[in-house]
């Protein structure tokens, strides 16, 4: 079984191809152009150096949140349009699920702690741990304060491995407060098409049109607009 994964939560870009759960190509770019104009044609180019197109795909999977607002969008929209142009079916994964993937390398009982960078003093995170070979969840994915967080790590009082694009920020904070971390090497930090592809693995196949994006939270441009009512309605 082919599955193409997408995943363009943040401002790295990538796309992967895996064949029956291992990896045969990845694609990876963290330029800061905007995804719309990079992530098909990594896709397709991937899929064209490997002698395949998209007829030969399974099925494609891709991050749906959390994550960037415009990010989350481009990779379910594009998703779609691959599913739906070729009559595959698609698989919608966490975007911090599939993060914490990148905890395998992480001392055997340790905290994986997936970070992403929410502004506002807060990161989407979800917190997991390796059993069996694979991660599992301790917790819904959520946002939360980095307060909260490090009250929460401290309890458990296990070792944590930190990763994801706001790895660095979450480390920082959570050493200040006295909480043992490690942060993932680089290589390992960032989000990824393959973590994707194998957090996919074993996931019910859906249609396109029931693939839809996961936010967590209102959009700035939302929150705004909110917080303007209600001060109309005092």
């Amino acid at each position: 079984m082919y599955m193409l994964a997408i995943e363009s939560s943040a401002k790295a870009a990538s796309a992967a191809l895996a064949k029956d759960g291992r990896l045969v190509s990845q694609y990876f770019q963290c330029s800061g152009l905007t995804h719309s104009r990079t992530l098909l044609p990594m896709a397709l180019d991937m899929l064209k150096s490997c002698e395949l197109t998209i007829s030969d795909i399974d099925a494609v999977a891709v991050s749906h949140g959390p994550g960037s607002f415009t990010g989350v969008r481009i990779g379910v929209s594009t998703v779609k349009g691959l599913c739906w142009g070729a009559d595959k079916p698609a698989v919608g994964v966490s975007t911090l699920e599939a993060m914490a993937w990148n905890g395998e390398c992480a001392v055997l009982g340790s905290i994986i702690c997936c970070a992403m960078d929410a502004r506002r003093n807060q990161v989407y995170n979800a917190l997991f741990q390796f059993k069996n070979g694979r991660p599992e969840r301790l917790c819904p994915d959520r946002a939360v304060s980095l307060d909260e967080l490090s009250g929460e790590l401290r309890q458990r009082g296990k070792s944590v491995f930190v990763t994801g694009d706001g790895a660095v920020l979450c480390f920082k904070y959570l050493t200040q407060q006295g909480i043992g971390a490690v942060l993932a090497p680089e290589p390992l930090r960032l989000q990824s098409a393959w973590c994707v592809c194998r957090a996919a693995e074993g996931k019910p196949l859906r249609s396109a049109a029931e693939l839809l994006p996961v936010y967590l939270r209102l959009s700035q441009a939302e929150r705004e607009r909110q917080e303007k009512m209600d001060k109309e309605q005092k």
